[in-house]
């Protein structure tokens, strides 16, 4: 089995805490680097950014694809986890969706860096897609539908959508100095409140 097989199959064994850290700031390191130089960037970037020598990426990771998938999977894993704990955690559901959705601007810019790459013939890429909806869809619609059982937003809204919409206004992103993706979707999601 290829790594490329690896990343997009079943999941491997548990890792120790220690294990999981430190693969956790790869990946974390890498997505940084992919944002500001894109997917290319050199293995030595992202092992600047991590401050870890090249060996240890190639070590976890044997080629560019199983970066990619990790740090997609990554993230999309972060920001399932993240939408029940900020429904616990914050004031209101409505700031908990809010909270959400600034973090879900992170990854789709993320994202964007990887486009280019996850629609290539690559078949590893193939299943990313559906599991980004089948993990993060559900985590939107419950903050969706929290927020309008508290009467704080209209009922109805459809996170596919609204998903689908902050990744449009998000897709400008970079392109112009004046292009604020993330003033945009602030008034998108300041839009889905209830009038008074």
């Amino acid at each position: 089995m290829s790594g490329s097989e690896r990343g997009a199959g079943r999941a491997p064994r548990p890792k120790r805490a220690d294990a999981r850290r430190n693969e956790e700031v790869l990946l974390d390191s890498a997505a940084a680097v992919f944002v500001a130089s894109g997917v290319e960037a050199p293995i030595r970037d992202i092992a600047a950014e991590a401050g870890v020598g090249t060996a240890t990426i190639y070590r976890h990771f044997p080629t560019r694809a199983d970066l990619i998938v990790a740090v997609y999977r990554h993230q999309v894993e972060a920001l399932a986890e993240t939408g029940p704990s900020l429904l616990a955690t914050s004031a209101t559901p409505y700031a908990a969706l809010a909270q959400w959705i600034d973090l879900f601007v992170d990854f789709v810019v993320t994202k964007q860096g990887l486009a280019s790459v996850l629609q290539s013939d690559d078949p590893c890429f193939d299943p990313l897609h559906s599991y980004f909806v089948e993990r993060l869809v559900p985590v939107c619609t419950e903050l969706l539908d929290a927020a309008a059982d508290a009467g704080e937003i209209r009922s109805g809204m459809d996170a596919y959508e609204l998903m689908r919409g902050v990744g449009g206004l998000c897709a400008g992103a970079g392109t112009h100095h004046r292009y604020d993706a993330r003033r945009l979707v602030k008034i998108l999601v300041a839009g889905l409140r209830r009038s008074p």
